[in-house]
């Protein structure tokens, strides 16, 4: 589509019309805006709703949009339905305070993220000016939850009446997969040969097309596969039952711990043995390195094995 500003010829190719129409719409107001110079004035309810548009346009995923219109609800809730002039610094304060109320730094910071995804949006349409600031809130450490070898190997002794969900174990300890992702693992997307599982991931649209797997879990795998019904594709018939793993778990006396902590321990016995960051955060598909640092690593066996390198016993 093509358009005249400021007496120049502009251009732009989209890649589909219903892109081109919305885009067409923007460039308009935008043009005949009388303060066309600094910034559009738009109604809430319209920069919501053309924002959402434009990541589904995008291909932004449904948890991550659903997650972004659960923090602009909040930020109307507590502040109101504020026009794109009505949107400043102090509104933006506002909701930080408010909405630190209800709930925990993390959340927050959740919150703060999602806002400023929006605000930069609102900046590159010319909604608002470039003064706004925000930032995330600084947060105490919480010590990430990995298992022991022992803890492990009960767990396992524990699952080994019910081959499914002790495969699962097995996967998520093995490849860091999520549970979603091992849910949805076909039969064909295991190679035997190299050792390798093809995955795809539901919550970040990315995949691998030759994910390593260690050699013991793909014997394990081997047997498992062996006791299927013929013609199975899916690897596991049956849906993840909550009830019988809370029941394992309670039995491996570890009552507390949640399927996903399994991801974080395999990403904590990587950096324990030495693996660089760069790689664990390739196997966790992690978009941040500080991400794989901060929420999946537990380093402390390293700092432990660090601190006793000194040599206090000759200073004694």
């Amino acid at each position: 589509m093509g358009w005249y500003e400021s007496g120049k010829r502009k251009a732009k190719a989209l890649p589909s019309k219903k892109l081109a129409e919305h885009f067409c719409q923007l460039k308009y107001s935008q043009i005949n805006s009388d303060v066309f110079t600094g910034t559009v004035t738009i109604g809430w309810q319209q920069m919501a709703e053309e924002y959402q548009y434009s990541k589904r346009v995008a291909g932004v995923i449904a948890a991550s949009l659903y997650e972004t219109a659960l923090t602009l609800r909040n930020f109307e809730r507590l502040i109101g339905k504020c026009s794109s002039k009505q949107f400043t610094q102090n509104t933006i304060d506002q909701f930080i305070l408010k909405r630190g109320e209800e709930v925990k730094r993390p959340t927050l910071n959740k919150d703060i993220r999602n806002l400023k995804t929006f605000i930069n949006w609102c900046r590159e349409n010319r909604y608002l000016n470039g003064n706004l600031k925000i930032k995330e809130l600084k947060e105490d450490e919480r010590p990430v939850k990995s298992l022991s070898d022992i803890q492990i190997k009960k767990l396992l002794k524990t699952a080994e009446h019910h081959q499914p969900m002790k495969i699962r174990i097995l996967l998520a300890l093995g490849t860091g997969l999520r549970r979603g992702d091992i849910k949805s693992l076909k039969i064909n997307d295991i190679d035997f040969a190299n050792n390798y599982i093809t995955t795809a991931s539901k919550k970040t649209r990315k995949s691998m097309g030759s994910r390593p797997v260690p050699v013991p879990a793909m014997a394990e795998l081997s047997k498992y596969i062996s006791g299927l019904d013929v013609g199975q594709e899916k690897l596991f018939a049956d849906k993840f039952s909550h009830k019988r793993w809370r029941k394992i778990c309670k039995n491996a006396g570890l009552a507390d711990l949640k399927f996903h902590d399994l991801r974080k321990t395999f990403g904590s016995l990587l950096a324990q043995n030495g693996v660089s960051t760069a790689v664990t955060q390739r196997l966790l598909e992690h978009s941040s390195p500080n991400l794989t640092n901060k929420v999946y690593t537990n380093v402390d066996p390293v700092l432990r094995h660090a601190v006793e390198q000194l040599p206090v016993c000759d200073w004694l």
